[in-house]
């Protein structure tokens, strides 16, 4: 029972691929489909129609990744705040081993990319596209393979991805933001103050909170640095009783509407013979290469360093081969890295290289995780 109350947060989380992991394959299958139809110029359009207001207009495209996905990096700072406060990351003796995975599971890719594009300072740019891991595909085909994966690896690697997601959201803050203005900064950091004194002071009026969320956003976007930074600082600001009652609230939402609704907006990908060629230029191998070998190299080395000096053990029930297949499934980049693509170039044919190699490197490390994991020795008594 005592356990039960432990892991069930974490087993949960662990479930959320089953569903939103089919409907981003069919919203990705979907987008490709009608952008090389005979609709493609209209589908096209669509997604770079401009609405809004006077003193904010944007693209339909821009409105999805600047104002829907801050929602989504809400939920993840939520789950973020969780792990750390009760969850696996609460304790350093479970964090240490998770975090140096995460930590080697972002190095390795990101060398690995610079290696192929270290003599292009424009493609360069898109250093950390293959550090990303899509938690929500990962973490499916982990739970949907059952007793072939102990859930003490769903377990690590659910912290593994939560600490890669938090890896990502510093690489966006720190290196894709530019033209900072300081007046906007600091009006952002006021509101967050007053949100952490809100907080001290017992205010658990939500209302309140998702205004100051509001405002936040606003500034943050004005400011330069990206607004998904927003969604974070508002989790981390909000109390936990309302954090709780967020994450339920916007569980569905984000990952049955918001994330498909990306993906559909975000592979809107017109494939030509010059896209097609380019798969084998040094971007588009960096990726793949990254995501499908950089991967599991700097989780499998990161995790072979810290259990044989000592510092930490494998989880419970795992084998090597268990790490393996998890590293393999931690290169199924998605949602992450196709949103720093979108981040990282400013020529359409770039970031649509970037973004056909991203779903070529995760379907390949998708399929080598499943073939590995599915190899593996049965834990009997788990499900």
């Amino acid at each position: 029972m005592i356990l039960d109350k432990i892991f069930n947060p974490v087993r949960q989380l662990a479930e959320h691929g089953k569903l939103s992991g089919v409907l981003l394959i069919i919203a990705t299958g979907a987008s490709l489909l009608l952008s090389n139809s005979h609709s493609a110029a209209s589908y096209l359009g669509l997604w770079n129609s401009e609405i809004g207001f006077s003193f904010l207009h944007k693209s339909l495209l821009h409105w999805i990744n600047d104002g829907l996905m801050p929602i989504f990096f809400l939920l993840v700072g939520i789950e973020i705040k969780r792990e750390m406060v009760t969850g696996e990351l609460s304790k350093v003796k479970q964090a240490v081993l998770p975090v140096f995975a995460a930590i080697g599971g972002i190095l390795a890719p990101a060398y690995i990319f610079y290696i192929f594009n270290m003599r292009d300072a424009e493609t360069l740019h898109g250093w950390a596209i293959p550090t990303a891991t899509d938690i929500a595909f990962s973490l499916g085909i982990l739970s949907l393979l059952g007793n072939r994966v102990p859930f003490a690896v769903k377990v690590f690697m659910t912290a593994l991805a939560i600490i890669d997601d938090l890896g990502a959201i510093l690489i966006i803050a720190v290196f894709y933001s530019s033209d900072l203005q300081l007046t906007m900064i600091l009006l952002a950091l006021a509101v967050f103050i007053v949100m952490i004194l809100f907080n001290r002071f017992n205010v658990t009026f939500p209302l309140i909170y998702l205004f100051l969320g509001g405002l936040l956003w606003y500034f943050t976007m004005k400011s330069g640095i990206h607004p998904t930074i927003a969604g974070v600082l508002t989790a981390f600001a909000i109390p936990a009783k309302m954090a709780e009652e967020l994450e339920h609230l916007l569980d569905k939402p984000v990952y049955y509407f918001i994330l498909p609704l990306f993906a559909l907006a975000n592979t809107a990908i017109p494939i030509s013979f010059e896209l097609t060629g380019s798969m084998f230029s040094g971007l588009s191998m960096g990726i793949i290469l990254g995501l499908f070998l950089g991967k599991p190299i700097g989780i499998l080395l990161a995790t072979v360093i810290m259990v044989r000096s000592g510092i930490s053990t494998l989880p419970t029930n795992t084998k090597w081969m268990h790490i393996a297949g998890m590293g393999l499934t931690a290169g199924i980049g998605f949602t992450m890295s196709i949103f720093i693509a979108s981040l990282s170039f400013s020529d359409p044919l770039l970031t649509n290289a970037a973004k056909l190699a991203i779903i070529v490197g995760s379907f390949l490390s998708a399929i080598a995780g499943v073939i590995v994991l599915r190899l593996s020795p049965r834990v009997l008594g788990e499900s």
